[in-house]
């Protein structure tokens, strides 16, 4: 009995490891508003999470064995190949810790980030760049960067597995998606802007059935929709790439969550050229999509009504 004890303490030790975090985060937020802290937050774990990617990557570059042989660890398009972003050295996360106990550390970051968008234009106009201002206390951000080190965001896959998979299922997707649903239960109302409660989003994606096809969503928030869909094709046997993912959202900020919430997952979408009103002006009026999340919104409303 003792024994069993044990192993169920266990396993809620490491199913809460987000929780855990969040909260050593939290500490370090001091004043600030949750709605500001959580660029703050998504933006290393981001950054954090590219870095082991890339790192990843790199070894196998530098082991040149199989397919990698003769492979220049340092060549950008090696990396593009195989859907991982180049990660310039003043970039990568090494270097952040490196300088997290330095006063200068905002602008570490901020230089970090303009090289990531400079070096990979999905990221263009997407990652936040404000670190070094002055309201945005420097000793908390290194402390920040230190609590995240702590975690490997990249589990190694095992033999025969699909890298690709592997990576959207792995420990950044459960701490991205924590974060998400804690920021928008912090900033309240205003947090359904950007987040929709999973247990919504697993009922509609269950509705529409998404195994292969286009995806729309024309009010996507931080692409919470399409993450549990490639979730649903995993699940059925599929592979990510089976779904073409399409979206728009009329907050600027809330575009830029997106976009990175389905990078970090290796998730290829179209966001269109820039955020826009959906009902003023569709960036993908020609779009036939199998699959609409609007449409199956108006078919769960009647089922709620009746609740």
């Amino acid at each position: 009995m003792a024994k069993a004890a044990s192993k169920n303490s266990d396993s809620s030790a490491n199913i809460g490891f987000e929780a855990k975090l969040w909260l050593a985060a939290d500490k370090l937020r001091n004043n600030m508003d949750a709605a500001e802290y959580k660029h703050v937050v998504l933006g290393l774990i981001f950054i954090k999470y590219i870095s082991d990617a890339f790192e990843e990557m790199r070894a196998k570059l530098i082991a040149g064995k199989g397919d990698y042989a003769g492979s220049d660890p340092e060549d950008a398009d090696e990396y593009r190949a195989e859907n991982i972003f180049w990660v310039p050295k003043e970039a990568r996360w090494l270097h952040l810790m490196a300088s997290a106990k330095q006063t200068t550390i905002g602008k570490v970051v901020d230089d970090a980030m303009v090289a990531l968008e400079r070096d990979n234009p999905r990221l263009k106009g997407v990652l936040p760049k404000d670190y070094a201002r002055p309201a945005l206390d420097k000793h908390r951000l290194g402390e920040l960067i230190d609590l995240i080190s702590t975690i490997t965001l990249i589990a190694t896959a095992t033999e025969g597995e699909d890298a690709k998979s592997h990576r959207s299922v792995d420990l950044l997707g459960r701490v991205y998606e924590y974060f998400l649903t804690r920021f928008a239960s912090a900033e309240g109302k205003n947090g359904g802007q950007f987040y929709t409660p999973s247990c919504v989003v697993r009922v509609i994606v269950e509705m529409l059935a998404p195994y292969k096809g286009r995806v729309y969503d024309p009010a996507c928030g931080s692409g919470g929709m399409f993450v549990q869909s490639e979730k649903f094709v995993l699940e059925h046997g599929g592979r990510i790439g089976d779904l073409s993912i399409y979206g728009q959202e009329s907050n600027a900020t809330t575009r830029r969550l997106a976009v990175m919430n389905l990078a970090i997952r290796g998730i290829g979408a179209d966001f269109g050229s820039e955020q826009a009103d959906t009902f003023r002006r569709d960036l993908h009026k020609d779009l036939k999509a199998q699959f609409v999340i609007a449409k199956a919104f108006e078919d769960l409303l009647p089922l709620r009504a009746s609740a």
